[in-house]
C-alpha cells in the first residue's frame, strides 16, 4: 500500500507540473521554483508533513519535498541556534541532496560529451 500512496501522490504533482507545462505559458523553470517555493511555504505552515507521512517517497522526492527539507532544516536549526539557524538550517538539512546532485552531475559530465544542439 506504501508504493501505491507514493505513485499516487508522485504522479499527481507530476501531472500537475505537466498540465502547466501544456496549458500556460510557464517555464519549466518558473514551475521548478514553485514547486520548491509551495514545498517551503507548507513545510513552514505545518501542513506537507501530513503529506510526508500519507505519501513518504511520494511526497518527499518530488521538488515539493526539497522545499520541505529546507523549511524543516530552517526550523530546527532555529530552535537549536536561534536567529544564526534561519541562514544555515535550511543548506544543512539539504546537504546530502545537494552535495550528491553535484557529484553525480560532474561524474556525468566526465563520462559523457556534450553535444551541440542543431
Amino acid at each position: 500500500m506504501e508504493y501505491l500512496k507514493a505513485f499516487l501522490c508522485g504522479g499527481l504533482l507530476c501531472l500537475v507540473g505537466q498540465l502547466l507545462i501544456d496549458r500556460t505559458k510557464l517555464t519549466p523553470a518558473k514551475i521548478l521554483v514553485c514547486y520548491v517555493t509551495a514545498g517551503v511555504v507548507l513545510g513552514g505552515m505545518g501542513l506537507y508533513r501530513h503529506l510526508v507521512d500519507w505519501a513518504g517517497a511520494g511526497a518527499t522526492v518530488p521538488l515539493t519535498g526539497f522545499g520541505y527539507t529546507l523549511a524543516r532544516g530552517v526550523q530546527r536549526a532555529v530552535e537549536e541556534q536561534g536567529l544564526l539557524g534561519a541562514l544555515t538550517g535550511g543548506i544543512t538539512a539539504a546537504a546530502g541532496g545537494i552535495t550528491a546532485a553535484i557529484l553525480f552531475g560532474f561524474v556525468v559530465a566526465v563520462i559523457f560529451r556534450a553535444k551541440p544542439k542543431g
